[in-house]
């Protein structure tokens, strides 16, 4: 009897083991399963998310254990609106640059003021400017200090893979120089009165590659929003850009001698070009802009001063634009040289835009532009799938082309512009514009004029 039970005893135990082990290995299989799904899915290409949330500092700032973060409260900045903490950014910027894969972060529930400041490279790589409070500009003219270039405030100059990132507010504070006597609308009919008129641009990027720029609200720059010059492989993604639609020269985004750039995802209003393009610039893609109130997205101007431009490789697609004094807009002055080529605007939106599709070889800012002969040629230019209103007070096409370098190769299909209000719709304007109708437009282009001018022979210096 004393052996049945230890019999049992020992049988209960074995068997508990025996269940114990099975059921670890039923709970190993299931987290393998688990992993090869989640490795499965991580395969899969997603589509851009928002900018990262304001992390809360731990001791290694809440980010990664690899990556230094550089809080600029750690080097001085006070971060009330009114204390100038332009040396703790600069200290912070230096120490930042100076770290692989480091990160200078404006933390959130601050305003930082700061002077106009260069932020120089090179830097190691990796390097993340992390904006979650407010960065804000010196309250106009008087407080800008004396010594500082009035042209920019915000400038990284010679820097290589950085990323500009949050989603925190850049503020130009540009209310006190719009209104400089020298503006156009401070005087009689929009012309301008005596004085010193300098503004400055708010982030400029010069010299510098490998750049993104994400998630990020600026408003009221003094002048253009970012401008982006001499650089290359640039993302620009997910912006909130805002000025007033009567503000002077807010330009948006503006690239100039700059290559292979992405700008995704952003919306952008203001008082004048929600993007434009400038000469030197090639393979750039815009993609799904809200633009407006503004005055459109532009190419140019180009060929000032007689200058030779070369701009080619440009596609818009996925966006819209409303309420806006232009749509796409290609723009050049008399007298210039070099060629706009190879350019693509697709899937646009119009919603009671003034010119929804213009080509102005006649641009002049004043009355007195003399007539010059030299213009830079514009060729390759395709308008698919544009569809919207205009606002009757201008044609929904306008293609007023060079008398002497006609432009060639228009293609227009499935454009189908409406007037915003009553039935009357106007004719599209052509000037020496030659190209291809592929389907009917509204309203009709008969204006266009069908093959190729008789070649003219192009000086060394038009050539791109």
């Amino acid at each position: 009897m004393e052996f049945s039970r230890v019999f049992v005893v020992v049988a209960s135990i074995f068997l508990c083991f025996l269940l114990a082990f099975f059921c670890t290995r039923f709970q190993d299989r299931e987290d393998y399963e688990g992993d090869v799904h989640l490795h499965t899915f991580s395969r899969i290409s997603l589509p851009p998310s928002p900018a990262p949330e304001a992390a809360t500092p731990s001791y290694n700032g809440g980010y990664s254990a690899y990556t230094a973060v550089f809080d600029v409260r750690s080097f001085g900045a006070v971060g009330d609106g009114v204390t100038d903490d332009t040396q703790a950014f600069k200290m912070a910027w230096e120490t930042a640059c100076e770290t692989e894969s480091a990160t200078l972060l404006v933390p959130h529930g601050h305003s930082f003021m700061i002077q106009s400041t260069i932020f120089t490279g090179p830097c190691k790589t990796g390097l993340i400017f992390q904006i979650e409070g407010t960065i804000m500009a010196p309250d106009g003219p008087r407080s800008w200090q004396r010594g500082n270039s009035r042209r920019q405030w915000l400038v990284f100059y010679r820097i290589n893979e950085m990323s500009m990132q949050g989603s925190g507010v850049i503020d130009g504070r540009g209310e006190k120089w719009w209104d400089l006597p020298c503006k156009p609308h401070k005087g009689i009919n929009g012309t301008t009165l005596p004085g010193p008129c300098d503004s400055p641009v708010a982030i400029r990027f010069f010299t510098s590659s490998n750049l993104i720029v994400q998630g990020l609200k600026i408003k009221n720059s003094p002048q253009f929003h970012f401008r982006f010059d001499n650089c290359w492989n640039v993302l620009i993604d997910l912006l909130n850009i805002k000025a007033p639609s009567e503000s002077p020269n807010t330009d948006g985004i503006h690239i100039e001698n700059t290559n292979d750039v992405k700008i995704y995802n952003s919306v952008v209003s203001n008082g004048d070009d929600c993007v434009s393009i400038g000469a030197g610039s090639h393979n750039v893609d815009i993609r799904n802009i809200t633009c407006g109130p503004s005055h459109g997205i532009s190419i140019g101007s180009l060929g000032i001063r007689n200058s030779r431009a070369c701009v080619s490789n440009i596609t818009v697609t996925d966006s819209i634009i409303k309420h806006s004094a232009n749509g796409v807009r290609i723009k050049t002055w008399q007298g210039g040289s070099g060629s706009v080529s190879k350019v693509t605007f697709n899937k646009i939106h119009m919603d009671t835009v003034r010119n929804p599709i213009i080509i102005d070889q006649y641009y002049c800012m004043t009355k007195g532009c003399i007539n010059q002969t030299s213009a830079v040629l514009i060729s390759d230019i395709l308008y698919t799938n544009i569809k919207g209103t205009y606002d009757i007070r201008s044609p929904p096409m306008h293609l007023a082309c060079s008398d002497s370098v006609p432009c060639t190769n228009l293609t227009l299909s499935e454009v189908e512009l409406l007037p915003s209000k009553g039935q009357i719709m106007m004719s599209p304007f052509c000037w020496n514009a030659y190209g291809n109708p592929q389907t009917l437009t509204i309203p009709p282009l008969f204006c266009l004029l069908e093959g190729n001018p008789q070649a003219l022979p192009l000086k060394e210096a038009d050539k791109c």
